[in-house]
């Protein structure tokens, strides 16, 4: 009978290969290690390498947008890139993007932002005006560089609004409330955008267009500009009519010129047609019988004798005096007249 271990029991049908954890203090053996090949490290670290490089070497520009390459070893770029894909230097070029499309930076009242509020001017007279401005705009894509190294991307606070702010002012300065909100209020715009045209061109932005949404002048001005321009407008509804009136009698003047210088080119013309006719009469003195005889009325019986006393003889009358004193008994024939030598 072989010799046994009260205090060992558990370890009954222990194998020897196993140690047996009485006996061995430090605790159970260490499970199977994972063993990495270093050449399969190289494989992972070369894809992922490769994979950051290529990542930081392509740069996709969208459509509208421009690029402009900022390079470590030689700054900014002079040539932006267009939309598409482009490759760079990766970790030595970065790209920047600026929006080239159509842009627009409204300065109103109801702007949610303090700093883009309406733009408070001062007229002619001094009055305060109120401007709400919209100044739409692009920047020069050929120039995206300059403008990336002088201004940057904040170029719109820096640059834009002081300067719509300060050509708005300027440009009021120079028109008269009434003027402002009667009929000079293109040439505000124009005014405005010639000024900004060359701030613009200075800073290479491209102003498209200068929008002039409202402008608003004081109350109590503005009922004193009405009444005043209802008054004006008054005084020419009545000037006009006096300048109607006026060419009215002007035209009366004229007609009755006329018709005074027509009766005397008319009596002139009568005056003349009479000396011509006494003219006439006077070197042919048989035209005054003819005239007569024309317009006696044809019922008379009248005789005109060719003799060199130029009388005229009424038959009829001469014949009712002596029908009385003839008698057939002591009728004689008549004798004719015997003309004087």
């Amino acid at each position: 009978m072989g010799m046994t271990n009260p205090g060992n029991n558990n370890d009954r049908g222990s194998s020897p290969l196993r140690p047996n954890p009485v006996n061995n203090p430090s605790g159970p053996p260490p499970g199977p290690q994972i063993r990495f090949s270093p050449r399969l490290g190289w494989i992972i670290g070369g894809v992922v390498a490769v994979g950051l490089v290529v990542s930081q070497s392509i740069r996709v520009i969208p459509a509208g947008f421009v690029g402009v390459v900022f390079s470590a070893l030689s700054g900014v770029k002079p040539n932006p890139l267009e939309a598409g894909l482009h490759f760079v230097l990766p970790f030595v070029d970065q790209v920047t993007l600026y929006d080239a499309r159509l842009q627009e930076v409204t300065l109103a009242r109801e702007t949610a932002q303090s700093d883009e509020g309406s733009i408070r001017a001062r007229s002619k007279e001094g009055l305060d005006i109120t401007a709400d401005v919209t100044v739409q705009f692009r920047i020069d894509r050929n120039k995206a560089a300059i403008l990336h190294k002088e201004l940057g991307r904040n170029y719109i606070n820096t640059v834009l609004r002081p300067q719509v702010r300060s050509k708005v002012r300027d440009s009021i300065g120079q028109f008269g409330a009434a003027d402002l909100i009667s009929n000079q209020r293109t040439q505000l715009e124009a005014s405005i955008t010639s000024e900004l045209n060359k701030a613009f061109t200075r800073n290479n932005l491209i102003l498209d267009a200068i929008l002039l949404r409202e402008l608003k002048i004081p109350e109590s001005v503005a009922q004193a500009i009405e009444q005043k321009q209802t008054a004006e407008q008054q005084v020419a509804v009545e000037t006009n009519r006096l300048r109607q009136a006026e060419i009215s009698a002007q035209r009366d003047v004229v007609q009755a010129q006329g018709k005074a210088k027509a009766a005397v080119e008319t009596a002139k013309g009568e005056a003349e047609a009479l000396s011509l006719r006494g003219r006439a009469l006077k070197e042919n003195p048989q035209l005054i019988q003819l005239t007569v005889a024309e317009r006696l009325a044809p019922g008379i019986q009248t005789v005109m004798l060719p003799s060199d006393g130029n009388f005229l003889l009424d038959l009829k009358s001469f014949g009712t005096q002596t029908a009385p004193a003839r008698t057939p008994a002591t009728q004689t024939p008549a004798t004719p007249a015997q003309p004087d030598n």
